[in-house]
């Protein structure tokens, strides 16, 4: 039974390990890939259209939610809330039975 916790709990890690390396991959190609239109766009016309700025926008949306998602920065609807709101519905039904007896 101990053996199987401990494995479980060793997957559990390396697929958070996993997520974290997925995001930092996403950051780094966001730092490599938006620095490189930034001077592309300053070459082409010296910000005075700023057009990298939508890309960057846009990607960064999608990389705050990533971060979300990696870093498990939502603290309402986390696997422990879910664990605590389970545990609550077993003990209500615990007590319903317990005054029925």
């Amino acid at each position: 039974m101990k053996n199987f916790e401990e494995q479980k709990r060793y997957e559990r890690a390396r697929e958070r390990v996993e997520e974290l390396k997925k995001f930092y991959n996403n950051l780094f190609s966001y730092t490599i890939v938006i620095s490189f239109l930034a001077g592309l766009n300053y070459y082409q016309n010296e910000w005075h259209n700023a057009w990298f700025l939508w890309a960057a926008f846009g990607w960064g949306i999608g990389l705050a939610f990533h971060a979300v998602k990696a870093y498990r920065i939502n603290p309402m609807f986390d696997k422990d809330w879910e664990e605590r709101r389970i545990r609550k519905f077993m003990d209500e039904e615990d007590q319903e039975k317990q005054l029925w007896e």
